[in-house]
Parts: C-alpha cells; structure tokens; sequence
C-alpha cells in the first residue's frame, strides 16, 4: 500500500512556538477566546491570575470584547505584545514536528494532535466537498471581526478542533507509544483540568502517516472519489473560516512558488478521533436578550409564534408536560418561571434547526433581541433569571452521526453541538509564524 504525502490528507507538519523554558504554563495556557462571552466575571478573574506573568491572554482578544468600546486599543495591545515575544525570546520555535496532548477534564482524558491543516484543503461555501469540511453553516457576517484581529498579526493559536473518524485508533492513540520529549504537564486554570504536551519530531511520525493513508483509502471508498470527507470540523468553525479567507486575501499578490511555501497557507489546529472515549458531544443553548424593552416571556410567546407560523403547530406547555410521538420538546426559562415548547410537525430533523430558524428571525430581520449561544444549563438559567432575557435548553447531538449527516447532507444548523462544556475547550498554548517567509 502506498504512503501517501501529508497533503493527501489536507495536513501540514509545522514549526511549533511554544513559551521559553521556565515560563508558567498555569498561567500562560488560556481558555478559548469565543468562550465565556456573557460572563465578564470570568474574564476579570483570568486576568488576576494572569496579572504581568506571559501569557497567551495578551496574545488574543476575548470575543467578550469584540466590536465594543475598545475593541482597537485592545487589538493594537495585542499585536504589540506579539512583537514583544517574538523579540525577546519569550516564544521559541520548535523543529518541524507535532504535539501530542493528553487532557483531562470533568473526570474525562481525551488525545489530540496538534498539526497544521491545509486551507487549500477547506472550503467553508454551502455544498462544498473539501477535504476538510465545516460542520455547520458559516456566519460571513461573523469573519471581519475575527479578520481584524488575525489580519497582519504575525503568529496564531489554534483553539480550532478537527476530527478525524478513525473506529479502529490506528492514527493518534498508537503516538503514547512513540519515544517524545513532555514539554508541558500542567494543571489550567479555571476548573479546566490538566494537559500534558508531548513534542514529536517529524521523523517519528512516519507511522501515523501509515495510517492515515490507510485511513484515506478507506474513506475514499466510502464517499467516493471527489467526495472525501477526511477532517471534519468540531470547534472553531468560524476561525478556520477566518483563517481561510485570511489567506485568500494574501495569496492574491503571490506567485505560485510563494503560494505552496507561505506559513499562512496553514492553520494550527488540534486533531482529535471522534471515537475517542473522552470526547463528548454536549448541547450548545441559546439564551436571547430583549433590545426593545420586551419582557422575556413575551420573547418566548414570538418564539413560539414564529414556531407555528413555520411548523405543524406550536405551543407553550407547563414544564412537566409530555409531548406527543415525533414532536419535539424545548425547555424554555424567564425570570418567572419554566416551560416547554412543543412543536409537533417539525419542519427540521434536529430540535436546533427547528428553534434556530425561528430566532435567526428575531435576531436577523426583526432585531428584536440579541442571542448567545451558552455551554452549560446551570448558565442558561441564570442568565434567564434576569428580566428581558428567555432561555432554551437543546438535547445533544449523537456523535457517530457527524460524519454521515455532514457527508449526506451539508453542514449542520449552526452550534449544533459543542465538545464538551465551556471549561472543557482548547486553551492556547501552542502558536506558529503566520506573518511571512523566515
């Protein structure tokens, strides 16, 4: 069988950056930047902990932040202290190899790979049939903000998660076993549990592209030539896509030599195999904030509106209720009290689709509300307590349907599913040379 080169499979070796030696991961691995966005305590508390120490904090914004009073001397901070890293030696670049990352979190222990992937190899456009497919639809509308910030910065940080479908664990789980040096073990801050981090050299990695090429056959024998769904997206679809249209941007004034060589034609992501014990697929809820003086229960009752105008029929039930076969079911809060919608008829396959289509609605052409999409029951009801707010709670997803839903049918309703809660996601710490050429 023959062994294919790493860009069959829409993956690149890279130049890792990692902090110098000595530095404090505790404090220098920090939580996802599109995490916590209703919470600014939270933020405010990672910034004590943090206080002058390195840290990947001052490497990115909090998406708490974006488009709000600031947000520019945030960004120019941001990029100042890039420079500063760089310069003085507070970032290192390791040989071309990989991490391997072993984390545990909420008494789950979970394998990634942290690699670069190819984004000629991604197309985040509706019907495309990359290699790397996103697994839900592309808010574009979403991209400038997040551009502005990878914009010209010269480094990034990968909280972008891809999976990879691999039942037999031929490709990630065999590397505990292949001979590396332990960069980091270090519990993270926030109840985010510990990661350790293995460096890889390249030239170990032989048997991993073994597998993958194995890996590739099969697939391609599944969907079809053409058609491959080899990497899906499992977190950070919108910074792939950013990380994507980035690099559109750039390559319009290179010439093709520069275009296969340049660092910003890759992403730094984490690949994990969905079949990995640890990862669990945990419903993503929605929480929406009234902009017009509405109370919360009057969201809920347009909610349920929009619900029948789009179903069979909808309603409001009493929380305890029971709905009839094949209809769906969606808790909703407000500050004075719990229900249920029920919609029977559904339009939708997933109770998602169905409640999202209703608050694009609100959201988009109404501007009725604002909405957040919440990691976490107990958060939803908070939030919900207060006045003008309306909550909903969504099932998880099953996560061996991924790959086959997204194959058959497109990307997915938007936050279908998350990995895990809010403390469970990526913390940066790894980074790679994004500006130009060495």
């Amino acid at each position: 069988m023959a062994t294919y080169d790493w860009s069959k499979f829409g993956l690149h070796i890279p130049e890792i950056m990692l902090p110098k030696e000595g530095t404090d991961y505790y404090k220098w691995a920090v939580v996802a930047c599109d995490q916590f966005t209703s919470e600014p305590e939270y933020w405010e508390e990672v910034e004590s902990i943090v206080g002058d120490s390195p840290s990947t904090l001052r490497l990115m914004l909090p998406e708490l932040y974006l488009e709000k009073p600031g947000e520019a001397e945030r960004i120019k901070d941001v990029r100042a202290t890039m420079d500063k890293y760089l310069a003085d030696g507070t970032l290192r670049t390791m040989a071309p190899g990989c991490m391997l990352i072993k984390r545990t979190a909420e008494g789950r222990t979970r394998l990634g790979l942290v690699i670069a992937t190819d984004l000629e190899a991604y197309d985040f456009n509706k019907g495309s049939t990359s290699l790397t497919r996103a697994t839900e639809g592309t808010v574009v509308e979403r991209i400038p903000p997040r551009l502005r910030i990878r914009g010209d910065a010269p480094i990034e940080m990968p909280h972008i998660l891809i999976l990879i479908d691999d039942p037999d664990k031929t490709v990630i789980e065999p590397l505990v076993n292949q001979p590396g040096e332990v960069i980091y073990d270090t519990d993270l801050m926030m109840n985010g549990g510990h990661i350790t981090g293995t460096f890889i050299k390249e030239a170990d990695l032989k048997g991993m592209q073994d597998a993958l090429s194995v890996l590739y056959d099969k697939a391609e024998a599944k969907y079809g030539a053409g058609n491959v769904i080899f990497q899906a997206m499992g977190d950070g679809n919108h910074s792939l896509a950013t990380a994507k249209t980035a690099w559109e941007n750039i390559k319009k004034d290179l010439s093709p030599e520069e275009i296969e060589n340049h660092p910003a034609r890759y992403a730094l992501c984490e690949i994990e195999n969905i079949h990995d014990d640890g990862i669990v697929f945990e419903p993503i809820h929605r929480v929406i904030f009234a902009s017009n003086g509405q109370s919360g229960d009057e969201l809920v009752a347009h909610t349920v509106e929009l619900l029948d105008k789009n179903n069979g029929k909808a309603y409001l039930a009493a929380a305890d209720a029971a709905a009839p076969a094949g209809a769906f079911e969606i808790p909703c809060m407000t500050a004075s009290g719990k229900g249920k919608i029920i919609v029977e008829g559904p339009e939708n396959k997933l109770e998602v689709g169905c409640l999202q289509q209703a608050l694009d609605i609100m959201v988009k052409e109404e501007k009725c509300c604002e909405i957040d999409y919440i990691h976490g029951a107990d958060v939803v009801e908070r939030l919900s307590a207060k006045e003008g707010n309306a909550g909903f709670l969504l099932p998880a997803m099953d996560k061996f349907m991924l790959f086959p839903a997204v194959a058959a049918d497109g990307a997915l309703p938007r936050k279908t599913f998350s990995m895990g809660e809010a403390n469970e996601k990526r913390y940066y710490i790894e980074s790679r040379y994004i500006a130009k050429n060495k």
